[in-house]
């Protein structure tokens, strides 16, 4: 009988990593660092696996919760998961130790996550992040550091300052931008990510492309329809205007924008590092205040050649 030979293949969306992508990984890792090292953040670590119900992930009308994790039934019945970002762990462990801990407490920490998704181009199940965070600030100063610590980050890292932007909006702008329009209320929420999802194409449709996503919908190149938010035309004028930061309503989120904006121009951040932007949403279901994101402004390109946007 021939002997059952096992095939050696990788996982798919997993990646073995060489010697000179470990070194460069370690270099940008130690230059990071310094940066939230310098402003006063502290480093914690929490470990790879964590309790599936405390990740917010899990599903109770399944056998096996694997809805975006990889998890494990442990000896006592309890599922584990493999943390899928390192917020969520940070949330159980100041939960966990709150009355040891001081706030603001300001920490910081690099590590492994793991989505339970399908692979593609750039998209792996095992990456790296690395995070920065404040808990217990009572005001968006926080906010505003860590806007200016996402810039001086990189600028360590060798991007500089013309090469890229930190883009800053609030959600209770746009919240309150879609109240005005008559979609406030939970009754609305399916309309208003719609909405939402449609400002955040901004960058790839143009403004037009974000009208007709808002009305009855956008037909691509290749034919295929996207239903709209079917909005009436005041309202499309209203959420056009303050995407292209022309709006007039006043509401708290202007006002802690309006803060953020005094803090950058007293430190000497200027807006060709850090710029109020009313299109910037980030995730849809997720952010209630401050939005902030890194873009680099130069040419990227992807494995196929192919120029993209890189945020």
């Amino acid at each position: 009988k021939k002997p059952n030979k096992l095939k050696a293949r990788l996982p798919r969306g997993f990646v073995d990593r060489s010697a000179e992508d470990i070194r460069a990984t370690d270099e940008m890792l130690a230059k990071i660092r310094a940066v939230y090292e310098r402003y006063g953040f502290d480093p914690v670590e929490t470990p790879a696996f964590e309790y599936t119900d405390c990740l917010g992930k899990f599903l109770p009308d399944t056998d096996r919760p694997n809805a975006g994790v990889f998890s494990v039934q442990d000896e006592d019945e309890q599922w584990m998961s493999l943390r899928y970002d390192l917020t969520a762990p940070l949330a159980r462990h100041v939960s966990e130790n709150i009355n040891e801990i001081q706030l603001p407490y300001r920490t910081y920490r690099a590590g492994w996550v793991f989505r339970n998704e399908k692979p593609g181009p750039g998209r792996f199940r095992q990456f790296m992040q690395f995070d920065a965070d404040t808990v217990g600030a009572p005001g968006v100063q926080a906010d505003a550091e860590m806007c200016m610590m996402m810039s001086d980050t990189m600028e360590a890292l060798g991007i500089a300052r013309g090469q890229y932007v930190i883009r800053v909006n609030n959600r209770k702008v746009l919240d309150g931008v879609l109240e005005s329009i008559g979609l406030g209320g939970e009754e609305h929420e399916e309309r208003r990510l719609t909405v939402l999802r449609a400002i955040d194409k901004l960058d790839k449709f143009g403004i037009e492309g974000v009208r007709l996503l808002l009305g009855d919908g956008r037909k691509d190149e290749s034919g295929d329809f996207t239903k709209g938010a079917e909005l009436d035309p005041a309202a499309i004028d209203s959420i056009v205007a303050f995407v292209a930061g022309t709006g007039t309503l006043e509401n708290e989120g202007i006002t802690e924008l309006n803060t953020m904006a005094e803090i950058f121009s007293a430190c000497g951040y200027g807006e060709d590092r850090i710029k109020i932007d009313p299109s910037v949403v980030r995730g849809l279901e997720y952010y209630t205040g401050t939005v902030f994101e890194a873009e680099l402004l130069f040419d990227v390109t992807n494995e196929k050649g192919e120029i993209v946007q890189f945020g």
